[in-house]
């Protein structure tokens, strides 16, 4: 027995407006309060200053009178304009072309123009002296206000088409930087995953050893690795991780290889409380930790100390692993790991991070690592507002 289902409208076709309701969206954003409202202003100032000159000869009841019927006419005509450029605009739509939509506009402003004029020789209470005299002053009316009525609707369309341009620029810009982010966060996944096994082979390679020599202390040693990865695997598939909880990898990674090297390794962790809750690239200590006892602490048969310190150095948070071992070699700086670290920290924070190696004194290599402090998310204690 076979079940029909029937899939519901999308959202979008849903609330999809009809062609009455897009045409009163048009028409109103043209013709509003607002529109209005600026079209009365603009006509009761310019009669107010064309009638100034006459106040010196007219009484002041006379000279509002002729303000208030002058500012009527041209209320009159610049209101119908005004609905003639929004029913235009709703009307005609964009893929027309200007060929069409001139034409069209002017038409409209011509048929509105005169309807104006007709509007104003109904409301005039000085009729004119000859049939003439109305001819001349009906095809001035006409004239003049469908030239300010084209003049308004280039001057709403080029508005209209920057703001247009102006949205399109921002979704541009929307999806590029989602696209960037995308990229970014592929990029980050690869170098991570450069990064993963180079860690863990390492890792493993050391618990071998370990189980040729003695077997036992193989087993405890893999047990504690198992520990250490049950924990830290979740890390290496997150963006970023807490700095405190990269202090407890790196605790739980050397306290495996201390059952290996014994007394050849000696560590220390200095992490503020303030700091545990900056958020960095996961594996970046225990990859530097792993090169510093492979390339430091490895070849000496005393071994040494691993220090591991997080500080807050102005705008910048310093995390630093030092060791007192070999110091520089001839590949020091350029293995894997270290690579792999630069180039995500590179991705992430661009140039306002860095990764750099110097002398430690009397003996060995530091690691820095700098981090803006206005790039990474921190507790809000680290940043008192």
């Amino acid at each position: 027995m076979t079940t029909a289902l029937t899939q519901p409208a999308a959202p979008s076709q849903a609330a999809e407006s009809t062609p009455a309701e897009t045409f009163a969206r048009k028409f109103r954003r043209i013709f509003n309060f607002t529109t209005v409202a600026l079209v009365f202003w603009l006509c009761f100032t310019f009669v107010v200053a064309s009638l100034l000159k006459l106040l010196a000869v007219m009484s002041l009841e006379e000279w509002l009178f002729m303000v208030a019927y002058l500012t009527r006419q041209f209320l009159a005509s610049g209101l119908l304009a005004l609905a003639a450029t929004a029913l235009g605009s709703a009307l005609l739509p964009e893929r027309l072309g200007p060929r069409v939509r001139w034409p069209a506009m002017v038409v409209l402003l011509v048929i509105a123009s005169s309807l104006s004029a007709f509007v104003r020789l109904w409301m005039s209470r000085y009729p004119m002296t000859s049939p003439r005299e109305t001819a001349s002053w009906f095809v001035d009316v006409v004239v003049l206000w469908t030239v300010i009525g084209v003049m308004a609707y280039g001057l709403i369309g080029s508005i209209g088409r920057q703001a247009a341009a102006r949205r399109r620029l921002g979704q541009q810009i929307a999806e590029r930087s989602a696209l960037a982010a995308s990229a970014l966060e592929a990029r980050l996944t690869v170098l991570q995953a450069q990064i993963e096994p180079h860690f863990l082979f390492n890792t493993l390679a050391n618990v071998r050893r370990l189980c040729e020599v003695d077997r036992e202390r193989g087993r405890n040693m893999l047990g504690s690795l198992l520990e250490y990865l049950r924990a830290a695997l979740p890390a290496m598939r997150r963006s970023s991780t807490a700095l405190a909880q990269e202090f407890d990898l790196v605790r739980a990674y050397l306290s495996v290889l201390q059952q290996r090297m014994g007394e050849r390794l000696r560590f220390e962790l200095e992490l503020s409380d303030r700091l545990g809750e900056v958020q960095i690239p996961p594996l970046i200590l225990p990859t530097l930790v792993e090169n510093a006892i492979r390339h430091g602490l490895g070849p000496l048969p005393e071994g040494g100390t691993i220090r591991v310190r997080a500080c807050r150095e102005g705008d910048q948070v310093l995390v630093s692993v030092a060791d007192d071992g070999a110091g520089f070699q001839g590949t020091s700086g350029s293995g894997v790991g270290l690579a792999n670290t630069r180039a995500r920290l590179a991705a992430r924070f661009g140039g306002t991070a860095s990764l750099e190696l110097r002398s430690n004194e009397p003996r060995g290599v530091v690691v820095e690592v700098r981090l803006p402090a206005d790039r990474v998310q921190a507790a809000p204690e680290l940043y008192p507002v």
